[in-house]
């Protein structure tokens, strides 16, 4: 599981808030797809652009937290 902050949610502002940290997979990235699994807003995970999100390293306590949610 990987870590992404949003930083344009144009197209999807219900399901998407810029400035949050959504965890993610890079799956639809690494079949060509430039498109990364977010789980968003609704709880399930989506394929969305890759271009919407930046990928960000978290300190153990900041993933933990996360991953709790």
């Amino acid at each position: 599981m990987k870590f992404f902050l949003c930083i344009n949610n144009d197209g999807n502002s219900a399901s998407l808030e810029v400035g949050k940290v959504y965890r993610g997979s890079r799956e639809g990235y690494e079949k060509g797809l430039k498109l990364l699994r977010i789980i968003d807003e609704s709880g399930e995970d989506y394929l969305y652009p890759a271009d919407q999100f930046v990928a960000v390293q978290l300190p153990e306590a900041a993933r933990n937290a996360l991953l709790r949610r």
